[in-house]
């Protein structure tokens, strides 16, 4: 780093996105996006006269949209907040509910972004580690201090709570705001939005990046009481009110109002993650319990690592964590049933140790 960079940040730790390498084409199972591109309407939102207006400022409060996801959700428009993707909103929760007083939990095996935003923060975090069969530790949760943050389902793992214990959660502490990261709840996990009129302190955050097909036009949004969002759009005006660009507010009308195609394609791709899991099985792979567009898979004969590189090799990418707890786990997102077969042939090859660089443990 420069001499400039504030000592403030000398030892954070970014977080790290996965890789979209531009050398090849890949069979990209690596980054948890959809398979299926998005919906013809979708598509044809975006017009040439639209784009003769880019030189217009967007709406900053994104007033159609909003009003769009209110009633598909069946909330008020003020109990929507809009945003440039989940992480956005993240960081913005992470800002507006903690502070030195007011801390921060969150799984110790989670979405990478948590811990970075705390540090990024200066806050004080609280990392609950998963039990041994990676479920999360609901007791510990009800007995943390500070914002409580979760993934449901949680990611790498795919795991999912039901809502009795989201609510157990809830109501453990009224007075502690509960995020609960839905960003892969579309794919079969229960969704939070049934608690919402009854705590205040829930804030339900999606996005468009995975049942939605749209990860490249960056939008997400949360669902809260009209208090939590007032918060958030605190920070939000005080940071970047044009946080949306036209184009994907545009986009973004049009896949709500096409919903049932993105509905389809989620039963789709979950279609496809049991019949691969079931596949993966019979390769002696041992997965946890995934509700979400991803498999979280590790074989006895072969290292995590190794396998992420000897399928990299081959021309399919998946998602390798060096964490000690899931060293030995690959993440697979689930893609066409074609891809699919590109993956388990490089499996079966690796495993017969006909692939290059295939070494065993």
């Amino acid at each position: 780093m420069s001499r400039f960079f504030s000592s403030r940040f000398a030892s954070l730790a970014p977080y790290v996105p996965g890789e979209q390498p531009q050398d090849q084409q890949y069979v990209k199972l690596n980054t948890n996006e959809s398979p299926y591109p998005p919906s013809p309407r979708t598509r044809a939102a975006v017009s040439d006269a639209e784009l003769a207006r880019l030189n217009l400022y967007p709406d900053p409060t994104g007033t159609r949209l909003r009003e769009a996801i209110a009633a598909r959700y069946g909330v008020k428009p003020a109990n929507v907040l809009l945003a440039n993707g989940s992480d956005e909103i993240l960081s913005f929760a992470f800002m507006a509910f903690c502070d030195a007083e007011t801390p921060v939990a969150f799984p110790d095996i989670s979405y990478g972004f948590y811990p970075v935003y705390a540090a990024l923060y200066g806050l004080a975090a609280e990392e609950i580690p998963l039990r041994a069969d990676f479920s999360m530790d609901v007791d510990a949760f009800c007995a943390s201090r500070g914002m409580r943050v979760l993934a449901n389902p949680n990611a790498p793992t795919g795991m999912a709570l039901p809502l009795s214990e989201i609510e157990r959660i809830l109501s453990s502490d009224p007075d502690r705001v509960v995020l609960v990261d839905e960003a892969y709840v579309d794919f079969g996990a229960q969704t939070a939005l049934p608690l919402l009129a009854k705590y205040e302190n829930l804030l339900v955050v999606r996005t468009y990046s995975k049942s939605r097909s749209m990860a490249g036009a960056r939008l997400g949004f949360a669902l809260g009481s009209e208090a939590l969002i007032r918060d958030l759009e605190t920070i939000r005006f005080s940071t970047n009110p044009y946080n949306l660009n036209r184009l994907t507010l545009l986009l973004g009308e049009a896949a709500v109002a096409d919903d049932a195609y993105y509905m389809e394609n989620c039963k789709k791709i979950a279609a496809t993650r049991e019949r691969a899991a079931a596949r993966l099985k019979e390769l002696g792979f041992t997965l946890t319990p995934s509700q979400a567009n991803f498999l979280f898979a590790s074989h006895p004969a072969v290292s995590g690592e190794t396998l992420y590189s000897a399928l990299k090799a081959q021309g399919v990418l998946v998602r390798h964590f060096k964490k000690p707890r899931i060293s030995e786990y690959v993440r697979i997102t689930i893609g066409t049933p074609e891809q699919m077969e590109v993956l388990f042939a490089a499996i079966e090859d690796i495993l017969k140790g006909d692939a290059a660089c295939a070494p065993q443990r």
